[in-house]
């Protein structure tokens, strides 16, 4: 085959008259020949070289693009912006150079360049930035959200930056030095690289300073450097000592023997909502048509206290605020409804999104993700459908208070259309892909209002189903979205950009209230002239355990939005 494949081109040369190949052409034959046999033998140095340089070109339009945003390109930033391709090519190469060796160099290329394709994807299409909460949103998210997630877009990056790169350095026979040349070999590699990023970032220090302490948010972009360093992040906080040993807290709550009344309370945990998408909250699109006839309060400067659902849910129910919140904290310690559980309350958790993220770990739960168990499904099940065997549960709970959440599958993106029936689709036209970036901004609004359409008429539901319940209990509806959405605006979609630098649509969420008529002891005047104060997930502790009228040394009354006439004091 060597020998036959040298004369192919040759014979091809000489018949080059009859099919009109130009000189240059025939060059370049020879040359791709050349070429085939020198990447066919490789040292690992080069090989390390040729995947950092396809990864600066191929997977980081995000970064370069972000960067330019905020360094144009001119004669005073042209240095620095070559300076910085040289940077980041030489900290790819320095990550490499010590994870690859003999029998590690195809496996720790072949991975990389698989998941920086899609991780390229991702924050090409969305601008969106993989840290750690975005992991372990990736980690716990179901098979049904991950597929709405897929296009063809993903596929040809996963492809053609993914597969067949990886293809080609698995065939590639790499040529290693014996003994200790290689080990020489690779230590020069680290140390020249080492040197040249030194100088390059001395050179340009002015910008380097601004760069690293100013622009802190232009490194989330890179590619693959940050999301390995998120992963080693992620897995040490999953992995760290006693991170599931598990503290209890309000062991002496319990329900005063003043309190006669029995208490229902359903808690709406929205997903994906934005604050001015409701028009309760004076968006011009009528998007609350039924809930404008209810007596709810809308509070219009409420905050979550992360960007997605994986940080959102545990903290909302958590007793640490934002400032104090993390994993290990929300594993190890015990959440509100287990301080419920300690006071007596009947406690269920009905799920048609993911899952609670461990919140409800203690408590009944339910899911309604599947036709087998929610009734109202069409091309996907219905938040409506949590509400169908409710009433069943109340009936057959005949002593304690209840207290019931719903976890929405409400807005969840991309694919806004699949959340809402046909009948729910009052604007028009709408965006039917997952690639936002391919809809106009027009299209993709239209398909996110129809979802908070849909979930208007949600909460009217469980309000129908209170009322209800108004004879015998005490009944309330409390709905908090977990986080917002980003839709186009500075070319952002989705959610989860770390909280510093996430713009308000991540986290400006909707956050209504609703009493039936025997919750007299809640003034909704007075909430009605707290609506503008600020609040955040970080009360919402405090006034569930308010709600339910639980005594306990760890129930603040500051933080209880219902019982604090003076407004909230709170860290945002």
């Amino acid at each position: 085959m060597r020998q036959i494949y040298p004369r192919c081109i040759l014979a091809i040369a000489g018949y080059s008259k009859k099919i009109q190949l130009l000189p240059a052409e025939i060059r370049f034959l020879f040359k791709l020949k050349e070429f085939s046999n020198y990447i066919r033998n490789i040292t690992s140095t080069r090989l390390i070289i040729f995947v950092a340089v396809f990864l600066i070109i191929f997977t980081n339009a995000a970064f370069f693009s972000n960067v330019l945003e905020v360094y144009p390109v001119s004669l005073k930033n042209t240095g620095f912006l070559i300076s910085l391709v040289w940077v980041f090519a030489g900290f790819i190469v320095l990550f490499l150079s010590l994870t690859c060796y003999r029998y590690t160099t195809k496996p720790v290329l072949i991975a990389v360049l698989l998941v920086s394709s899609v991780t390229g994807y991702f924050m090409d299409s969305y601008n969106t930035v993989i840290d750690d909460s975005m992991i372990r949103n990736v980690v716990y998210t179901d098979v049904a959200e991950s597929l709405d997630l897929l296009t063809v877009k993903l596929v040809l990056y996963f492809i053609f930056l993914g597969v067949l790169p990886s293809f080609l350095v698995y065939r590639i026979k790499i040529v290693f030095k014996p003994g200790w040349r290689e080990v020489a070999s690779r230590a020069r590699l680290v140390g020249l690289t080492l040197l040249g990023v030194l100088v390059a970032i001395f050179m340009f220090s002015d910008f380097y300073s601004s760069f690293f302490r100013g622009h802190k948010a232009l490194r989330y972009y890179a590619n693959p450097g940050y999301y390995i360093y998120s992963t080693g992040k992620f897995i040490t906080r999953l992995y760290s000592p006693d991170s599931y040993a598990l503290r209890p807290i309000g062991l002496d709550a319990r329900i005063p023997a003043s309190d006669t009344h029995r208490e229902l309370i359903i808690l709406v945990v929205g997903e994906t909502a934005r604050y001015d998408r409701f028009s309760l909250n004076g968006y011009t699109r009528e998007t609350n048509p039924l809930l404008k006839k209810e007596n709810v309060v809308s509070f219009t400067n409420f905050w979550s206290c992360g960007t997605s659902t994986a940080v959102s849910l545990p903290c909302m129910f958590s007793v640490y605020g934002r400032s104090e919140f993390n994993n290990k904290k929300a594993q190890s310690t015990e959440n509100v409804l287990d301080v419920l559980k300690h006071a007596g309350v009947n406690i269920l958790w009905l799920d048609n999104n993911s899952s609670s993220k461990g919140v409800s770990d203690r408590i009944p739960y339910q899911n309604y993700k599947s036709p087998d168990t929610n009734p109202v499904c069409d091309i996907e099940c219905r938040d409506v459908g949590m509400l169908s065997r409710l009433q069943t549960y109340i009936n057959n709970h005949q002593r304690g208070d209840i207290f019931i959440v719903l976890h929405q599958k409400g807005n969840h993106g991309p694919a806004y259309y699949k959340r809402y029936p046909l009948k729910f689709e009052r604007f028009t036209p709408v965006c039917r892909t997952s690639q936002l970036e391919d809809c106009s901004k027009e299209e993709i609004s239209n398909a996110y209002d129809n979802a908070i359409l849909y979930t208007d008429y949600f909460l009217s539901r469980v309000i129908r189903l209170l009322k209800q319940n108004n004879k015998h209990f005490e009944t309330a509806m409390f709905y908090v979205s977990d986080h917002g959405e980003s839709l186009g605006e500075n070319r952002l979609y989705l959610h989860g950009l770390p909280n510093y630098i996430a713009p308000d649509t991540q986290r400006h969420i909707p956050a209504i209230v609703w009493f039936g008529k025997n919750f007299d002891d809640v003034d909704t005047r007075e909430l009605l002239r707290k609506r503008n104060n600020k609040y955040t997930h970080d009360n919402i502790f405090h006034t569930v355990l308010g709600f339910m009228e639980i005594e306990t040394t760890i129930y603040d009354r500051k933080m209880d939005i219902f019982r604090n006439s003076g407004g909230i004091s709170c860290v945002l």
